[in-house]
């Protein structure tokens, strides 16, 4: 566990993590609530403890320096359990039953330690996990059959109803590591509907790439077009990690075009104590992965 150095304010910290995510003193201090220049002698107070310069001031607002960067890699985390902590002993009991939506893409990658997580901090309350494609998530979460739902931006029911973002990486293409059937033309697809955005994705990169190719396999769900995959008859797209054994992911050495990245995100309508509890839950855990977004309000 980090240590820090005695008597360091965690509202110092606090200030700090701020304004290195949004390079902005202005923005950090109507964040905590203070004027700008109470934040500007937080950040004064914290380098004289440390004895160290955090943050340099540029054209383009506030970036860091290597102590900077160093500092905020573990300040995060740190603030983490201290809310955590904090949260845990001043607020009151969160009870009722909350339901989650989540793509199964996901569930094995990020869900168990979210979960494991989340009923340590809140033991008394019950929560029902649904696993389903993006657009079915959205459209349950519209029919108040789900209180907040994961989901992989883009599959929106509506312009300008965004969630929050939590996370944004790289699709890849995966196929079986003993067959090559991706040399096949035209190039056989498992995916999933046509809804889908990583469905829409990889057939747009094989357009703009002149590749032809037909989906010879679908499935709702991720451990249907992998089965397909390791049989050897079609390739797909997905994360990089995990893959089952037999799988692999392929690249341009291997003929495909590359493909773009994807973003995660959260939806929710539910306001109960419950509901509130786990998005927060959701949106700090996944800030704190390689990948995640800055923590932004639900």
């Amino acid at each position: 566990m980090l240590s820090l150095p005695p008597g360091l304010d965690p509202d110092l910290l606090r200030s700090f993590v701020l304004i290195a995510e949004g390079s902005s003193v202005t923005r950090a201090a109507q964040r905590v609530g203070r004027t700008q220049s109470a934040v500007s002698m937080q950040m004064r107070r914290l380098e004289e403890v440390l004895g160290h310069p955090l943050l340099v001031r540029g054209p383009r607002g506030f970036s860091l320096t290597a102590q900077g960067a160093w500092l905020l890699d573990r300040a995060r985390p740190w603030l983490a359990m201290h809310d955590e902590i904090v949260a845990n002993f001043r607020m009151p009991e969160v009870t009722g039953r909350v339901r989650l939506g989540s793509p199964d893409d996901y569930v094995l990658l990020w869900l168990p330690d979210i979960l494991a997580r989340f009923a340590e901090s809140h033991p008394a309350a019950e929560l029902e996990v649904v696993c389903a494609p993006s657009t079915e998530l959205l459209e349950r979460l519209e029919r108040d059959e789900l209180d907040l739902s994961i989901y992989s931006a883009g599959n929106e029911l509506r312009a300008g109803d965004v969630g929050v973002p939590l996370w944004r990486g790289p699709l890849h293409w995966v196929g079986p590591s003993a067959h090559a059937v991706h040399r096949q033309t035209p190039l056989r697809l498992s995916l999933a509907s046509n809804t889908c955005t990583w469905r829409r994705a990889a057939t747009e990169a094989l357009d703009m790439a002149g590749l032809p190719w037909r989906v010879t396999y679908s499935s709702s769900a991720q451990m249907g077009t992998h089965a397909v995959v390791l049989a050897g008859l079609a390739i797909t797209v997905g994360l990089a990690a995990p893959l089952p054994p037999g799988l692999r992911v392929l690249g341009e050495a291997d003929g495909l075009p590359p493909l773009p990245e994807f973003e995660i995100a959260l939806a929710q309508r539910a306001e109960t104590p419950a509901a509130v509890a786990l998005g927060r839950h959701i949106i700090d855990s996944f800030r704190h992965e390689p990948g995640g977004l800055p923590n932004r309000a639900c």
